[in-house]
C-alpha cells in the first residue's frame, strides 16, 4: 500500500480510498470499509454486505465488486471488507431535475428485478428499530402517529417481494458525465416489497421539496408499470422516529404530511 485517505462513509463504519502499486508499476485503487461502532440492526455486518455485493453484482446497476472479507476482525482488527472503487460522485443538485429524476427512479426496477437467492440467505425487510414510538413533540397530529406505529406493526401488504436496497437515495448514487455511474452501500440489503425502497428515497429527496419527492414517484410508476403503495412511507417514516424526535427541522413538517397522506389513503384499502 502506498497510501490511504479517508471518505466519507455511514455512521458505523470508517471508509479509506487505499492506494497500492502493482508488480508492473501501475497504481490500483479499491476502498476498504471498517466496521469500527457495532449497530445492533446490523449484525455481521462485513459478512452481510459481501453477500449483497455479490447480489448486486448480478443486478442491473454497476456496484463495487467485493474483493476481499475480513468477517470477523481477525486480519483488520475489527469486521472489514475491501471492494473495488466505483467512478462518479454524488450529485444533489442536478442542472436537469427532470432527467436526474428519471434516470435515479429508473435505478430501482432494474435492482428489484434481481433473482432472489433460495433458502434463507437474505433477511426479509423489517423497519428499524426505535427506542421511542410516541409522537413527536412538534407533532399537529399525534393520532396519525399512533396510527402510522400500528400499521407499521402489522401485516406487510400482500406485494411481491424483491431485492431491496434498503438505503437508496441520492447519497448512495454515484453520477458521471450525466449518466449513473453506479450504487453504493448495500450493507442492509433484503428482501422485501419495492415500495420500501421507492419510500426510503422519497423521505430524503424531501430536502428538495415535497414536490420533487412526488415528481420521483410518478417516474418509477412509470419505469414500474405499478402504482405506488402507501404502507411504504408509514414504515419509513415510523423507521425515523428517534430522529425525528430531536426535530429535523423545518423538514419535519413535510414529513408529517407525507405520512398524513399515506394514513389517509391506507384507511381506503
Amino acid at each position: 500500500m502506498t497510501s490511504a485517505r479517508a471518505l466519507r462513509g455511514g455512521t458505523s463504519s470508517a471508509v479509506h480510498l487505499v492506494t497500492a502499486r502493482r508488480p508492473d508499476g501501475r497504481r490500483a485503487q479499491a476502498v476498504l470499509r471498517r466496521y469500527v461502532r457495532p449497530d445492533p440492526d446490523e449484525p455481521d455486518p462485513a459478512a452481510r454486505e459481501a453477500r449483497a455485493l455479490r447480489l448486486a453484482g448480478a443486478a442491473a446497476v454497476a456496484a463495487a465488486a467485493l474483493l476481499a472479507v475480513d468477517p470477523d476482525g481477525v486480519q483488520a482488527g475489527v469486521p472489514a471488507l475491501l471492494m473495488s472503487r466505483l467512478p462518479g460522485r454524488v450529485d444533489w443538485w442536478p442542472s436537469d431535475l427532470d432527467r436526474w429524476l428519471e434516470r435515479l427512479a429508473g435505478l430501482l426496477p432494474r435492482i428489484h428485478g434481481t433473482a432472489l437467492p433460495r433458502g434463507q440467505a437474505l433477511p426479509r425487510f423489517a423497519p428499524y428499530r426505535q427506542e421511542n414510538y410516541r409522537p413527536p413533540g412538534w407533532a399537529r397530529y399525534p393520532r396519525v402517529w399512533e396510527r402510522a406505529v400500528e400499521i407499521s406493526r402489522g401485516p406487510v401488504p400482500d406485494l411481491p417481494v424483491v431485492l431491496l436496497h434498503r438505503d437508496f437515495h441520492p447519497g448512495n448514487v454515484l453520477w458521471r458525465y450525466g449518466s449513473v455511474s453506479g450504487v453504493v452501500d448495500w450493507l442492509g440489503a433484503c428482501s422485501g416489497p419495492a415500495p420500501a425502497d421507492v419510500a426510503h428515497c422519497r423521505i430524503n429527496l424531501l430536502t428538495m421539496g415535497a414536490d420533487v419527492a412526488s415528481r420521483f414517484t410518478v417516474r418509477w410508476e412509470q419505469v414500474a408499470g405499478t402504482t405506488y403503495h402507501p404502507w411504504g412511507d408509514v414504515v419509513t417514516v415510523v423507521g425515523f422516529l428517534d430522529d425525528l424526535h430531536d426535530d429535523w427541522g423545518s423538514e419535519r413538517f413535510g414529513v408529517e404530511d407525507m405520512l398524513a397522506r399515506a394514513v389517509a389513503e391506507l384507511a381506503t384499502y
